[in-house]
């Protein structure tokens, strides 16, 4: 299967590995310190344009692919979608989380955490689908808010993509060492090299290094040969977790399940928001888009199919853990490993870390494809050097994209806990789930040049309303966990805003292959449970988030500003020949 070449034949091909200044800094602002200065100057100015400027389907669709110089290959299909669901998704969230938010929050309510997260997040992947289905483009999430919410807030939401791809990296290849220490019969922190460093980041991990360096390697070489061994890897940790719920359900005891609630339902939900990283890879779908055959059929099979059963087997799988093992026993590092030692059966924690060890390996591997795909995108629009945006016209894959991520990665996880880097990822991805369900709304009530500007007071005036209801439901949990009273007042108000949008608004956009059922309701329902969930986060998680996000904004100001900006005003093509690229790219168009 070739590369469709398309536009890239009539151009003269350049090398791949190159390092001028030109390649990183194309842009009319960075010319000289004459023309930093003029940007910087007009920063203001700058920044409305940027923050009021929208793109649309066929400019994410056509133009900004053309950045890459060469295409990625269209060999995906409705089957590699479904196992990359399992691949991305099934790992160390299942596998790690579960033991330590059922020890430290929940208890054997670690089922409805569990419950709770997989409907926030099913209700998110509908909202994924019908924008990966209308707006087929490796940049998935950033590429949507892009077309509907502005370059402002896409950028963002750029910055927590690249925050959560690092983090859930790093993240995954900590555990990773841990399980296999487990393998080998050793304490979970025997294979990591002890310093007089903070606690928290004294543990140095040179194995989770070298496992993103292996991943990584993978999939810069094929994108259809990692689907293939992702499809092996996943079908093994299948059978190793079918072991595990039938093998934990035949050593149940009742007794283990009392009491079900012991930190009551603050800690379901506090659990919840942490377990909902064990959710977090099924995004990664929505970056295949691009490489995939069919984007209409394939999309919704791989993202709905595979999320559905996840959803259960997540539940199976907690509650057979609290079932094995009273809650105060479990191992918050090795969870299962340990309670099939404690009910006699020893040789199956072997292959317990081996199913773990195969589907952490899986989440690394498709992992390192999709965010690789969503850097990409990202520098396709100068968000960051266009250097990144770049793809190798042998492999077919952006190498630049996936070194940037992986070295960023291995440092981090050389030095970080799975603790520190599991709850400052929950906010990232539940706030940019968020921003997916305000954008769909949008996409749907909202059309430029035909929606009536008193309607989009109207939809802005009542997303706030819903947003403001949300946070104030959350905000109330937080402070009186036990109480009612403010409940009459913040759900009323969700329900208000929600039923206005659906009365007095009418739909702009009808989906042209697949949409979101019951809008604006399930949309609503899902910017509310995000919210809600982002608020059962402890007070750290959102310390680290918002020095990340000022990071973001200080680069974004003295960089990505103004190389959006020259990139946006540089001559395009007629739309009407936009328009017809995109439909022969597999877009329906804007």
């Amino acid at each position: 299967m070739g590369t469709a070449r398309g536009w890239s034949d009539e151009l003269p091909q350049k090398a791949y590995w190159r390092w001028s200044k030109q390649d990183f800094f194309p842009e009319e602002s960075f010319q000289n310190w004459g023309t930093y200065r003029a940007a910087l100057s007009q920063a203001h100015l700058r920044f409305v344009d940027r923050l009021l400027s929208r793109s649309d389907d066929a400019n994410e669709v056509v133009e900004l692919r053309k950045q890459s110089e060469n295409d990625m290959k269209r060999c995906l299909n409705w089957w590699d979608l479904t196992w990359f669901g399992f691949g991305s998704v099934i790992g160390a969230g299942i596998f790690v989380l579960t033991g330590q938010e059922a020890h430290d929050h929940a208890g054997p309510a670690i089922v409805l955490s569990y419950v709770a997260s997989g409907l926030s997040a099913m209700l998110s992947v509908f909202c994924y689908t019908e924008f990966a289905i209308e707006i087929p483009v490796a940049g998935g999430s950033f590429a949507y808010l892009r077309v509907e919410l502005g370059d402002f807030a896409a950028f963002i939401t750029a910055g927590n993509i690249l925050l959560e791809s690092i983090i859930g990296s790093a993240a995954v290849a900590r555990a990773w060492t841990s399980y296999f220490a487990s393998l080998l019969n050793r304490p979970s922190d025997s294979l990591r090299i002890h310093t007089n460093l903070k606690e928290g980041y004294n543990l140095l991990d040179p194995i989770a290094v070298a496992v993103l360096a292996i991943a990584s390697s993978i999939a810069m070489a094929s994108t259809r040969k990692t689907s293939l061994l992702n499809w092996i890897a996943s079908a093994v940790n299948t059978v190793v977790i079918l072991f595990v719920i039938i093998a934990g359900f035949a050593h149940a005891e009742t007794a283990n399940l009392k009491p079900f609630l012991p930190f009551g339902a603050k800690g379901v939900f506090e659990a919840a928001a942490i377990v909902y990283f064990a959710y977090g890879g099924f995004d990664s779908i929505a970056t295949m888009a691009e490489e995939t055959k069919n984007p209409p059929r394939d999309i919704p099979l791989g993202l709905l199919g595979s999320m559905s059963i996840i959803t259960v087997i997540y539940c199976l799988m907690a509650l057979s853990l609290s079932m094995m093992q009273k809650y105060t026993d479990i191992d918050p590092a090795a969870a299962y490993s340990v309670a099939f030692q404690s009910v006699g059966m020893k040789w199956a924690k072997y292959l317990v870390a081996v199913g773990a060890l195969k589907g952490m390996t899986t989440v690394l591997l498709v992992g390192a494809l999709s965010q690789a795909r969503y850097t990409a995108h990202i520098a396709r629009a100068h968000m960051i050097p266009p250097w990144f945006a770049l793809v190798h016209p042998k492999t077919g894959t952006p190498i630049n994209a996936t070194l940037l991520i992986t070295i960023c990665s291995a440092f981090i996880a050389l030095f970080s806990s799975l603790g520190v880097l599991a709850s400052l990822l929950s906010v990232s991805t539940l706030f940019i789930f968020m921003m997916m369900a305000v954008a769909l709304l949008v996409r749907r009530y909202y059309v430029r040049g035909i929606t009536p500007r008193a309607n989009l007071l109207k939809l802005v005036g009542l997303l706030l309303l819903i947003i403001a209801s949300s946070m104030a439901t959350s905000a109330y949990w937080g402070m009186s966990p036990n109480g009612w009273i403010g409940y009459t007042v913040t759900v009323p108000l969700w329900f208000l805003g929600t039923l206005g949008i659906s009365v007095a608004l009418p739909q702009q956009r009808t989906p042209k292959v697949w949409g979101v059922p019951l809008v604006p309701w399930l949309p609503s329902l899902s910017i509310a449970t995000n919210l809600f969930l982002m608020g059962s986060l402890e007070a750290d998680a959102f310390i680290r988030f918002g020095v990340c996000t000022v990071v973001m904004l200080v680069y974004y100001f003295f960089f990505g500003l103004h190389a959006t900006y020259d990139m946006a005003h540089e001559p395009k093509m007629p739309e009407s020949m936009k328009v017809t690229e995109a439909k022969s790219m597999g877009s329906p168009g804007p």
